[in-house]
């Protein structure tokens, strides 16, 4: 992996991170899905156009199309909208932990449904990835954080595994910008037809609201997708998502820091153990001739 892989894997994991605290400060003073659905709707036209500026095209391939679609459903629409609803209620550092566990539900699904060899290291890391969110989520449910909250943030989760696995390989082609602009045109689109049904739209107007706006779709939103899918095409899904591992770590402390949230023993302890295991689980599934690199 060359220096410019590890600074584009180290930006997106800090820009992915940060949208769990920036969504929080969201949802204090808007709707949520109503929100997100404003968010997609700028960050999905400002894509496409500095596309058409790139000289990228419309026709993309078919599995493109299948990516940019299972994309603006699964991840824009179900994992970020549920992620959105559930921030009302949940701290940012608990939907961050929550999703950080999708480098470890990929790799379990991989190993469980498509028979994908996953070596003794990472069935250790699977199980303290998931013992360390155990202990977190042990603390955080006996200080009472709302199950609801947490309920949804997992159902988020496995969509956004589910997209995963479905688009392997899909993002060959090109228009990389085009397909991250599309796909949140889908997620924006859902999101528009869903708000009025499952809440009652409100917003604010706030200083933080607008900053926190701004930022989360120009950076988590736009920035962070563009270079995931810059990332995928050029070291592939299984090293870019050992990227994945810092999440944990940034997400906590990004919410600390800029939110106050509380960072107990239990959390630190959990943290770690759940980045040592996301990291095992990846590094136990690199094909050998990769792990010079």
């Amino acid at each position: 992996m060359d220096a410019r892989s590890i600074v584009m894997g180290l930006a997106f994991a800090l820009m992915w991170s940060s949208a769990f605290t920036s969504a929080r400060i969201i949802v204090a003073d808007a709707s949520p899905l109503f929100s997100l659905a404003l968010r997609f709707l700028f960050s999905g036209l400002l894509g496409v156009a500095i596309a058409r500026a790139m000289g990228q095209s419309w026709r993309l391939t078919r599995g493109q199309w299948r990516a940019t679609i299972l994309f603006g459903v699964c991840q824009n629409a179900l994992y970020l909208g549920l992620n959105f609803v559930a921030m009302q209620w949940v701290e940012a550092s608990v939907a961050a932990i929550i999703a950080s566990t999708l480098p470890l539900l990929v790799a379990l699904a991989s190993w469980l449904i498509l028979g994908e060899k996953l070596k003794w290291a990472g069935i250790a890391g699977l199980l303290a990835g998931f013992a360390g969110v155990a202990i977190i989520m042990g603390s955080r449910i006996s200080a009472g954080v709302d199950p609801l909250g947490i309920l949804l943030c997992g159902i988020g989760v496995l969509a956004l595994t589910f997209a995963t696995l479905a688009v392997r390989g899909a993002t060959s082609g090109g228009n990389f910008m085009m397909v991250v602009g599309l796909q949140m045109l889908v997620g924006a689109a859902l999101l528009f037809a869903a708000a009025p049904l499952f809440e009652t739209i409100r917003i604010n107007p706030t200083w933080p609201l607008l900053l926190a706006f701004v930022y989360t779709t120009l950076v988590p939103g736009l920035a962070a997708t563009l270079i995931w899918f810059m990332l995928l095409h050029r070291i592939g899904p299984v090293r870019a998502a050992t990227f994945h591992f810092l999440n944990p770590v940034f997400g906590v402390t990004i919410a600390w820091a800029l939110l106050g949230e509380r960072l107990g023993i239990a959390d630190l302890i959990g943290v770690l153990v759940v980045t040592a295991g996301i990291l095992a689980v990846q590094l136990s599934r690199r094909p050998a001739a990769q792990t010079s690199a």
